[in-house]
């Protein structure tokens, strides 16, 4: 019997264009974009179909559009009859998941991850602070990199746990160039530095953690129907006040997808449908586990298709 699961992708997926094609197809999949038009305030949709693709790169404007776009897929989805057995998200994503299952209103998610953003790019201010994608690495080894560097340079950490052979690094500047230098102590091949606006998912953005965590006090969590994986622990959680608190530490804490994935894989999941922009989660998914069927719902003749295999 088939077990499936939902996954949703983050930050860096995003492109001009996404969603225009089930926008214009699918009533459900229209309604979200112009709920999200009319909840924030602004045309995001215009944003999103149209750019300058430097606006829709900006992080505030990011997670509320690929959020967006993500769930106007999932209504295009919808009429397939197809129920996840469980659903995740990276980073950003998870926010996407938590709508899918209906933990989160698709409104209030949009309202969140539009603060999310603006809190992540307020906290450290412009040019202290970096991410950079390491190749070839181990976890542990890179890890004590990190430590060591962070002593001696400035404070780095892991941000996100992708896939055997790329972790992402986040933390100072400083911390992150002298990982980049360093690489091969931890048996890196190479460091490729990110554009990114702040160094997510590192201690360094504690402060907007603490300024999310009052606003998601002010909104209602209803228990998931299936139950999410989250980036924090890489576990199913289903009560509503844990997955709180948990998105709170998810925008210090690593983005354990690997790991995530690998609780999947051992609980049986055989297909996941990766749902929103891009195809970065297969392309990673393919590196744990090359049999495991893979499905992207990018388009309007995907999601109308079904399961294509990809």
């Amino acid at each position: 019997m088939t077990k499936i699961a939902f996954i949703f992708p983050g930050q860096g997926a995003q492109s001009v264009g996404m969603g225009r094609d089930v926008f214009e197809a699918v009533p459900a999949s229209r309604a979200i974009f112009e709920k999200g038009d009319e909840v924030l305030g602004f045309p995001l949709s215009k944003l999103v179909f149209e750019g300058p693709d430097s606006e829709l790169k900006q992080t505030v404007n990011t997670q509320p559009a690929l959020l967006t776009a993500s769930i106007a897929y999932l209504e295009a989805l919808r009429g397939q009859g197809l129920t996840p057995d469980y659903v995740a998200g990276h980073s950003l994503g998870e926010y996407s998941a938590l709508v899918a299952a209906g933990v989160l209103s698709y409104e209030d998610a949009v309202k969140l991850v539009r603060l999310r953003g603006r809190f992540m790019e307020e906290a450290v201010p412009g040019g202290q602070g970096a991410m950079a994608a390491v190749l070839g690495a181990e976890r542990e080894a890179l890890a004590e990199l990190c430590r060591i560097i962070s002593a001696e340079a400035g404070a780095v950490e892991l941000a996100n746990v992708n896939c055997p052979g790329q972790i992402v690094v986040s933390g100072t500047a400083a911390g992150v160039n002298a990982v980049v230098q360093r690489v091969k102590e931890a048996g890196g091949k190479r460091a490729i530095p990110l554009e990114v606006s702040g160094p997510f998912h590192s201690s360094l953005m504690k402060e907007a953690a603490d300024r999310l965590a009052a606003e998601l006090m002010s909104v209602t969590f209803n228990k998931p129907s299936v139950p999410v994986i989250v980036n924090v622990t890489a576990a199913p959680v289903t009560d509503p006040e844990e997955i709180r608190e948990l998105l709170v530490r998810q925008v210090y804490s690593p983005v354990l997808w690997e790991d995530s994935v690998n609780w999947l894989l051992k609980d049986g999941v055989d297909t996941f449908v990766e749902i929103g922009s891009g195809s970065v989660l297969t392309g990673l998914i393919r590196k744990i586990d090359k049999n495991v069927k893979l499905v992207n719902i990018n388009s309007l003749e995907n999601a109308q298709a079904g399961l294509p295999q990809v």
